[in-house]
C-alpha cells in the first residue's frame, strides 16, 4: 500500500499508458490525450473485485468506480454513436425513471462488472474507429442542446470529462486500498 504521495501507483515499466504517440498532428495529439485518460480509468479500477468497484464514496453519494465505468460507457455512447454517427443508440443505464441508473445500478455483482467493462470497451472501440476514419475534425453534429459541436470540440470535451472523473477515481481508489497518484 502506498503511504506517501510520491509513491508510484504503478511501476512506470508496467504502465499501459506509456509509449503512445508524441509530437503528432492535431488529430494524433487529441487521440493520445484521450487514450491516456481512458487508460487511467482502467488503471484506477485494476485489481479490484466487484465489491470494491461498487463501493460508494461517502453518504449520500452514489459514486463508485463501477458507476464511473458505467457512466463513461453511456457518455461515450451518447457523444460518438448517437450524436456524431447519428445512430439510434439509447443509453445503457439511464432511463426516464432513473436518470442516475449508471450509478444506482452499480452493484457488487461480477456479472454487472463484466457487463459494464464490455459495454465501455465496445463504446471506446466505436469512438476510436469513428475518429480514426474522420477526414476532418471540423465535422459537426447536434450537441443535444440545439447547437452544433465539432469532432475537435468533442475530443477536447471527452479529455475533460475523463480527467474530471479520473480525479474522482483517485479519491475512490485511495479510500478502497490507500493507493495514491498517477
Amino acid at each position: 500500500m502506498a503511504t506517501h504521495r510520491a509513491d508510484m501507483f504503478l511501476d512506470p515499466a508496467l504502465d499501459p499508458r506509456e509509449g503512445g504517440p508524441s509530437l503528432g498532428d492535431e488529430k494524433a495529439t487529441l487521440q493520445e490525450f484521450l487514450r491516456w485518460q481512458r487508460l487511467t480509468l482502467e488503471v484506477k479500477c485494476s485489481d479490484l473485485d466487484a465489491e470494491q468497484l461498487a463501493r460508494r464514496a461517502v453518504e449520500p453519494s452514489t459514486m463508485s468506480l463501477l458507476g464511473l465505468v458505467r457512466h463513461m460507457a453511456d457518455v461515450e455512447r451518447a457523444w460518438f454513436r448517437r450524436r456524431m454517427a447519428g445512430l439510434d443508440a439509447p443509453p445503457y443505464y439511464r432511463t426516464d425513471t432513473d436518470a442516475d441508473g449508471d450509478f444506482n445500478g452499480a452493484v457488487p455483482d461480477p456479472d454487472v462488472v463484466s457487463d459494464a467493462w464490455q459495454r465501455w470497451r465496445a463504446e471506446v472501440e466505436f469512438a476510436e474507429r469513428l475518429v480514426e476514419d474522420a477526414d476532418d475534425l471540423g465535422v459537426t453534429a447536434d450537441d443535444g442542446h440545439g447547437g452544433l459541436i465539432s469532432l475537435r470540440e468533442l475530443l477536447v470535451h471527452m479529455v475533460e470529462e475523463y480527467a474530471r472523473h479520473n480525479g474522482h477515481a483517485d479519491l475512490l481508489r485511495e479510500r478502497i486500498d490507500g493507493r495514491l497518484g498517477q
